[in-house]
């Protein structure tokens, strides 16, 4: 019988990302709806790939989180124009983008259709996000609320203070993640923090929102679109751009953090594993990341169960090397969601689209000297839904 890592090397290289646009991220979208910017950006990635509407086969989409609605692939579908025989909507929480992308991938290298858009945007009222009343069905609801942990922050500040205690990761270490970024932001044109450089020291003298963590170590949601175009091996040669190949991607989920055996491992294990063994690679082969951050100690745990370095080396593995653009280790290199801007889920498509960019050979000023493989990864909840995926420059 054949195995499932072996079924899923078929689909390597039999996709490639072939155009993108990315809307500038705002604190005030006015009165913009998540409609209008899909539109908008959703346009502007179809004509980035040298395609027509007409061309597009297969849509994929995600909720906008503050004005969702059922129907969500068709109403996008018919605003933008589109008439897709394939049609999917994804809710990973922010590990949605790579498993958008896995999905168009799939569907492309088995047939289903040739060409998929993958949008995603949102209008987001910072304040919205939490006057909205958990499932009612839901473990969040019934086993972690009623014990005080009333939010994003409280878990990440936990995960953080663990790593410390076990491992001796010092808010230093941390916080270097964060100024690292920014100065790939310095870079960025349209990132929320363009003109604004972060220093260690910095990080470190901004307030303690949730200790240990600080306020420049926490993303801050804002409005946004982003759009890649996802098209079949044999479309690829008549396009204006370089493609982005999808060479592996893998998901898996696992429980509420509180009801695993360690907070620590996370189900990126899995998921990076199996994005690899699809792609016949290995983290040494990786050569720029881009890896979900909405807090600096997402990033460093990612980093580790990724496969990048050993449990509870994070915090000498960022502070060994630079991450920025230019430095040995590119992470993040937009400026990553903490000085990019989180626009909603589309926040993980904004590391797509980076990851791309930078595979592409498109990425101007804050090119990274090696493009040849890009790991991205998305984290939904707290470390519960991970999405990996890895894009390369050759097949």
């Amino acid at each position: 019988m054949t195995s499932i890592s072996d079924r899923s090397r078929t689909l390597r290289g039999r996709a490639a990302v072939v155009g993108f646009a990315e809307l500038p991220p705002s604190k005030q979208p006015g009165d913009r709806k998540p409609l209008d910017l899909i539109s908008e950006v959703s346009a502007q990635a179809i004509a980035d790939a040298g395609l027509r509407p007409q061309q597009i086969d297969g849509i994929v989409v995600c909720p906008a989180m503050m004005q969702y609605s059922m129907l969500w692939p068709s109403i996008v579908a018919e605003h933008i124009g589109l008439a897709p025989t394939y049609l999917e909507f994804v809710d990973l929480g922010g590990a949605t983008s790579c498993a958008m992308i896995a999905r168009a991938a799939a569907a492309v290298a088995e047939g289903r259709c040739e060409t998929v858009l993958c949008v995603n945007g949102d209008t987001w009222d910072p304040k919205g996000m939490y006057l909205k009343p958990p499932p009612l069905v839901s473990p969040l609801r019934d086993f972690t609320l009623p014990y005080g942990a009333a939010g994003a922050n409280g878990d990440y500040a936990m995960a953080a203070r663990l790593h410390m205690d076990r491992y001796g990761t010092t808010s230093r270490q941390l916080a270097k993640i964060a100024a690292d970024q920014r100065t790939s932001a310095q870079r960025n044109p349209i990132a929320l923090f363009h003109g604004q450089p972060l220093t260690i020291d910095d990080v470190l003298a901004s307030p303690v929102i949730c200790d240990p963590l600080h306020k420049y170590e926490i993303v801050l949601p804002c409005s946004g679109a982003e759009a890649v175009v996802v098209t079949s091996e044999d479309r690829v040669k008549d396009l204006p751009h370089p493609p982005a190949w999808v060479l592996g991607f893998g998901e898996a989920l696992e429980p509420d953090p509180f009801q695993r055996p360690d907070f620590l491992v996370t189900p990126t294990v899995e998921s990076a594993r199996r994005a690899f063994a699809m792609a016949g690679a290995s983290p040494k082969d990786v050569t720029l990341a881009e890896i979900y951050d909405c807090y600096t100690s997402a990033v460093l745990i990612e980093l580790e169960d990724a496969g990048f370095c050993a449990k509870g080396e994070g915090g000498p593995f960022v502070e060994a090397h630079d991450l920025t653009f230019a430095g040995d280790f590119p992470l993040n290199t937009h400026g990553g969601m903490l000085s990019f801007g989180q626009p909603g889920l589309g926040g993980g498509m904004t590391l797509v689209v980076e990851g791309v960019r930078q595979v592409m050979g498109r990425a101007g000023d804050r090119q990274v000297r090696r493009n040849d493989l890009a790991f991205v990864h998305g984290n939904g909840g707290t470390f519960t839904e991970e999405c990996s995926l890895l894009l390369g420059r050759d097949r």
